[in-house]
């Protein structure tokens, strides 16, 4: 999927649309890209001259990646994050980087959607996380 495809699925636009590309692997797992410029609002004051990115930016981009699992499910809602356990932030994303995402379905409760994350620069671990979701209605 590219941005204009992922638009259909997330209501995220640009400046927090974190993700270039996401593709569904198999019913559980999906992959997303996305390659940090350096001109990015999070990185202003992240820290001036050493740009990093920040934990929850990371965070974002790995839900994010996550969309093509929620495809289908998501018409009429919006997707909220519920939790963030036991995140681990291995080595640090800088400007040039593109963090790849792999996110795996653990289980689902109703609007629940609990997602393994992990995030890789060149195959290198960075970043790791268990989300969950809840796909909320979205009021008219």
């Amino acid at each position: 999927m590219n941005q204009e495809e992922i638009k259909k699925i997330l209501p995220h636009r640009d400046n927090m649309l974190l993700v270039e590309e996401a593709e569904k692997i198999d019913d559980v797992t999906s992959k997303g890209r996305y390659t940090i410029k350096g001109d990015e609002f999070f990185l202003q004051g992240h820290f001036p001259g050493n740009p990093v990115v920040p934990g929850v930016i990371l965070c974002e981009m790995m839900g994010q990646s996550a969309c093509c699992l929620l495809a289908g499910k998501v018409e009429g809602c919006t997707p909220f994050f519920t939790k963030m356990n036991n995140v681990k932030f291995k080595n640090q994303v800088k400007p040039g980087d593109t963090l790849e995402s792999v996110c795996t379905l653990t289980k689902s409760k109703g609007v629940f959607y609990f997602i393994d994350a992990k995030g890789y620069v060149d195959g290198k671990l960075c970043v790791s996380a268990e989300l969950s979701f809840a796909l909320i209605p979205n009021n008219k």
